[in-house]
């Protein structure tokens, strides 16, 4: 079943997950060492990390090193399994921008021990989010503008077409292992540019011309 663009306008509500892409952005592989992947590397938020406009970014207890990872966000339209790329924008019904918030020195401390990044990545507001775009709005998701603006000052821009693996990859990939509901996201990756988030800092992020949020770390 598909849902209308009414009712994605609600995808907060509607989500059952937040599939994430790591290291999609080359650069942004390179700023942090990783290697860059041959094949899509997912992880998964979950829904208690969604943050409204006006709610203030709040680190987890314990960390020291937060950061903020601005991306754009595919909102899926209906049930999807096992989708060809060919046939993958039909599952979209929608876009926005969002704050992949990382715990980074909890994320550092399980790699280095082998165990799951939970924590470091799905904690409550870990996911500041803008609202949804119709995807009328937006006639190629990979020729937009993608930026995050912090204390006025430019922190990460880059176009989309920079991704390493492009959307119809993401869900074609996504969908032999994971079935999508109407509502779930997947944040496609962030570029270069992720830095330490302290309290007081203002975060602005958006698509140039077409959607802006700002978001005030506390």
């Amino acid at each position: 079943m598909a849902a209308d663009n009414m009712s994605l306008s609600a995808f907060r509500q509607l989500a059952t997950k937040i599939v994430c892409v790591g290291r999609n952005y080359k650069e942004h592989a390179l700023e942090l060492g990783n290697a860059i992947p041959k094949k899509p590397m997912l992880f998964l938020k979950s829904p208690n990390a969604f943050l409204a406009e006006g709610e203030p970014i709040v680190a987890p207890p314990g960390c020291q090193n937060l950061h903020q990872e601005v991306e754009l966000a595919v909102v899926i339209s209906k049930t999807a399994k096992n989708v060809s790329k060919s046939d993958a924008m039909s599952y979209v019904g929608g876009y926005t921008v969002a704050l992949d918030m990382t715990a980074r020195d909890f994320q550092d401390e399980a790699k280095k021990s082998g165990a799951p990044w939970f924590l470091a990545k799905s904690f409550d507001g870990s996911c500041p989010i803008a609202n949804f775009i119709p995807k009328s709005e937006i006639s190629d998701p990979h020729n937009e503008e993608l930026y995050c603006i912090i204390n006025g000052k430019d922190q990460q821009r880059s176009r989309t077409d920079l991704m390493i693996f492009d959307i119809p990859t993401l869900i074609e990939y996504t969908t032999q292992f994971v079935t999508l509901q109407p509502g779930d996201l997947i944040l496609t990756g962030t570029p270069a540019g992720v830095t330490k988030i302290v309290p007081g800092d203002v975060i602005e992020i958006g698509l140039t011309g077409k959607i802006n949020a700002k978001f005030r770390v506390q």
